[in-house]
């Protein structure tokens, strides 16, 4: 078991590493041609940059749902999006010595955020109501294409939103020596890299949760989530550092827009159905509205995460992963599904 478990953890090391790279190179490439095709910058932070720092987790949706392990991608998404707003801010805000807001931040994009997590949680209640699934007082239901439709729209609504407020902008020219073939090259590399060491990240969840006789959503929502998160951590504190606090604050919210409103819904659209267990879904969903409140107050005070609010959104992570422990050593049982 010693050996299974060196190996398993060997792994996770290695596939983070390749799902760093792979994002590091996909966000250049991205970059590059959003410059080439002159896209506006808003346009690029949410939906270029987006999709480029939060493929690991789209990848890990998919590959999960494909394996008939859909609660082990939720949990992953709900796992990510929680690390990121409580850990990335965290580490920017220690490496940076503070990390800047504005007002656009914590009115538009948090609050937006929001209700990004309420839409995905009526989706899921929805899918209950309509499409029940469980018995005996179970609560699963079956995520349907149509109802994939509705945050999908909700994201669209937030791109709209962002455009216009750019709407007048002159694009820059590209670079003379700028390929763009080499660039969509690099972009398919990354993606196929990404998604390789992703499909093994998801293997060792599913093995440990064998192991431990626990349920892969804990190993999600916990190993998972943190192991592809490192592209939005290593982008948000690189601004931060810059004393860009706008950016790297903005990165966070928008990659979790877009985790939540279309990552979790394109694993509904490739697989036609998918079942959710509502049980699990509400407490730790409940969890991350928790964690973004403390994150809007935090930054509603002064406009600023100073290191020592660094030290207080550190403090609740480890939490929260010590309940998911608690859960799954049965010390708690507000997730009946762990």
């Amino acid at each position: 078991m010693l050996v299974e478990l060196l190996v398993i953890a060997l792994t996770v090391v290695v596939a983070t590493a390749f799902v760093w790279g792979g994002s590091s190179l996909l966000e250049r490439a991205a970059e590059n041609l959003s410059l080439y095709y002159g896209l506006p910058p808003v346009v690029h932070g949410a939906i270029v940059v987006a999709i480029g720092s939060s493929f690991p987790e789209l990848a890990t949706t998919v590959i999960a749902a494909s394996r008939g392990a859909f609660d082990l991608g939720v949990a992953a998404i709900v796992g990510s999006a929680i690390f990121n707003v409580l850990v990335i801010p965290a580490i920017s805000g220690l490496y940076g010595e503070g990390v800047g807001a504005n007002r656009d931040i914590v009115y538009k994009e948090a609050q937006f955020y929001m209700v990004s997590v309420s839409a995905l949680i009526i989706t899921f209640a929805l899918a209950v109501i309509y499409y029940p699934t469980g018995s005996d007082g179970q609560l699963f239901g079956t995520v349907t294409r149509e109802l994939a439709i509705i945050p999908i729209l909700l994201y669209g609504v937030y791109v709209f939103t962002q455009y216009q407020d750019t709407s007048d902008y002159d694009a820059e020219e590209p670079p003379e020596d700028l390929s763009v073939l080499k660039e969509w090259l690099f972009l398919l590399v990354s993606l196929v890299v990404i998604a390789v060491a992703v499909e093994e990240l998801v293997s060792a969840a599913i093995e440990l949760g064998t192991i431990f006789d626990t349920p892969p959503a804990l190993w999600g929502i916990t190993v998972l989530a943190a192991a592809t998160s490192l592209p939005d951590t290593l982008v948000s504190v690189r601004a931060a550092q810059r004393g860009d606090g706008v950016t790297s604050l903005a990165n966070v919210f928008g990659s979790n827009i877009f985790d939540l409103l279309v990552v979790v819904p394109i694993a509904v659209l490739i697989r036609g159905t998918v079942e959710v267990d509502f049980s699990v879904v509400v407490p730790t969903m409940g969890f991350l509205t928790l964690a973004t409140v403390v994150v809007f107050g935090l930054l509603r005070t002064e406009l600023e995460l100073t290191p020592r609010e660094s030290g207080v959104l550190l403090a609740v992570y480890v939490g929260f992963v010590g309940w998911m422990v608690a859960e799954t050593l049965d010390v708690t049982s507000l997730v009946p599904g762990l």
